[in-house]
């Protein structure tokens, strides 16, 4: 896992670090001592206050016992800040070649339904719908596409918008080896690392899953 930074931004359900290392802060959860992000915002990272040395000695005892309190203190205090500036507010729409983050909602034999939530490094107040049909996943074997080999509904994918489509959807592509999915949970509910350009794979139960699997940038 990266180092995590402040001021990026973090996406609902994306891997923070491990909860050894950071404590939980308002807008993000532990899962299986990992720290997730719960909310869409920005990243903030709280130093802990450094005790007196008496108090610092006392603190090292409480660390080795079972209490998980007063450890997590001192830990640095990873918060999400939710979208709510005054220039974050204002409202920012897709265009043709936007490189874009979405969440998956929807799959059919046919197209990927997703919710629009980043349009470059701007977070959207409002969100906006894509999809990605089957001739837009990828660039090669167009004919042989099976959408639910590509996607998944609560996927993270990366895309570029190709067209401003109909009134309900902007039209987006991912056939580019750095566009497609980023973040993935297994069907058992575990995050889920790429392992080639079309498999993710749960490194709990060790079960692969199928995926259009964006190259790491």
């Amino acid at each position: 896992m990266t180092q995590l930074q402040a001021q990026t931004v973090a996406i609902p359900g994306q891997a923070l670090g491990p909860s050894s290392k950071y404590s939980a802060g308002p807008g993000t959860h532990i899962h299986e001592s990992t720290l997730y992000s719960s909310l869409l915002g920005t990243v903030s990272i709280a130093q802990p206050e450094k005790a007196a040395g008496p108090a610092k000695r006392m603190h090292r005892l409480v660390t080795v016992s079972t209490s998980n309190s007063s450890s997590a203190s001192s830990l640095p205090t990873v918060s999400i800040l939710p979208t709510g500036g005054s220039d974050e507010k204002r409202e920012v729409l897709p265009e043709v070649g936007d490189v874009v983050l979405c969440r998956v909602t929807r799959i059919t034999p046919r197209e990927a339904t997703m919710a629009i939530l980043i349009v470059g490094n701007a977070v959207l107040s409002a969100q906006w719908q894509g999809v990605v049909r089957a001739q837009d996943v990828r660039a090669t074997e167009k004919d042989r596409v099976k959408v639910y080999e590509s996607f998944r509904p609560g996927d993270i994918v990366r895309a570029q918008v190709i067209s401003l489509g109909d009134q309900a959807n902007y039209y987006l592509t991912t056939a580019n080896n750095e566009l497609g999915v980023i973040m993935a949970t297994s069907e058992a509910g575990n995050a889920m690392l790429p392992v080639s350009w079309k498999e993710y794979k749960d490194p709990e139960t060790g079960l692969s899953e199928a995926r259009k699997v964006a190259k790491p940038m």
